[in-house]
């Protein structure tokens, strides 16, 4: 098993809950909506949509065990059309037992001062420290377990009143097999106590399979994301952008390789107006320093957080950090944050980390 840390408090920068208010429609600011809309499978799984309430033009909430769809390898993109219409939900409906997060107000916090000279001494300190992670290998019939805490900010709109809340930080627990085939989800709020199943007949583009085969040299992954992000993204969002949350995506919610880790950090170095930040907070409230760029299109910043001594991956936040004409969104505000609280691999669909077969 791949040790991970411990439950961490709740984020010391969450602004406190004075009244909680009702779930509700909600609508997505309009550089996420950019981000969500360009991913192939932001669409998939209708059923997850959340309530809305009456409104002229109701947002869909953003895919939520899918957050952004990943970078497929070389010649694997002719497989997207079929995970977008085949991928299957059985057991524990999503809607079975499934309780709405509170909300409150919109989550907030300072902005961390950006270095444009130093990214890429950081990249590469971070690069060796992936590469000499020593991780568990997955075997065939493994699975890849990750569990994490996450919230979104986003507009509430009820009886045409507006206003920017977030929800409760909540846990996320996800099981993928290796070949990305087969798996499981838990998530408050968004599934049921016993969660659901992620099933499809084609492999899950961020499966451990599908990492394995990316390539380890960064200038021809660096050309390979540029290609397929290219081929994909909404023509809204710059290419530099979507590659930087390409790569992002690979470091997430998945378990790749080292020497794919290590090749993944050392290709974003390379994207330009990539910046490093002095101090960044999870979303369990752990300090670190980030990788991090702005979406010129929105004014947010995409953020990955590293612990500060190891330069192990924390997690990853999305900031407002310039004001942008017509947004409800302050600088200074959070628009999504997630924190790693364990990663490992385990033998079985279900299985928790410590747990007999």
């Amino acid at each position: 098993m791949n040790a991970s840390p411990s439950h961490q408090p709740h984020p010391a920068e969450w602004t406190e809950t004075q009244s909680l208010l009702p779930s509700a429609g909600r609508d997505l600011p309009a550089g996420r909506h950019q981000f969500h809309k360009e991913q192939m499978m932001a669409q998939i799984h209708e059923d997850l949509r959340t309530a809305t309430a009456t409104r002229v033009a109701p947002v869909k909430r953003p895919n939520p065990f899918l957050r952004r769809a990943v970078l497929l390898p070389a010649g694997a993109f002719a497989l997207a059309g079929a995970v977008v219409g085949g991928l299957a939900l059985t057991g524990g409906g999503a809607d079975d037992g499934k309780t709405a997060l509170a909300t409150g107000p919109a989550l907030t916090t300072r902005v961390g001062v950006a270095d444009t000279k130093g990214a890429t001494e950081l990249l590469d300190r971070i690069s060796l420290a992936a590469a000499d992670t020593s991780v568990p290998t997955p075997h065939k019939g493994q699975y890849i377990y990750i569990t994490s805490k996450v919230a979104d900010t986003y507009v509430k709109t009820v009886d045409d009143k507006s206003e920017v809340v977030s929800d409760a930080l909540h846990s996320r627990q996800v099981w993928n097999s290796l070949d990305g085939k087969d798996g499981w989800l838990i998530e408050a709020g968004q599934t049921g106590d016993k969660g659901i199943t992620l099933a499809s007949g084609v492999p899950y583009s961020g499966a451990y399979d599908a990492l394995a085969e990316l390539p380890t040299d960064p200038e021809a992954l660096l050309r390979q994301i540029y290609r397929e992000s290219d081929a994909h993204r909404d023509a809204e969002v710059p290419r530099d952008q979507a590659a930087f949350v390409a790569i992002g995506d690979l470091l997430t919610e998945s378990y790749p390789p080292a020497e794919v880790g290590a090749a993944l950090y050392k290709a974003a170095a390379e994207i330009p107006g990539v910046v490093a930040v002095d101090d960044a907070v999870d979303a369990t409230g752990r300090h670190g320093i980030a990788i991090a760029r702005e979406n010129p299109a929105d004014g947010e910043r995409t953020e990955w957080i590293f612990d500060k001594k190891s330069l192990r991956f924390l997690g990853e936040r999305t900031v407002v950090v310039k004001a942008v004409a017509g947004s409800q969104f302050k600088v200074g505000t959070v628009t999504h944050t997630s924190a790693i609280t364990e990663r490992a691999v385990v033998d079985a669909n279900k299985q928790v980390p410590g747990q007999a077969s």
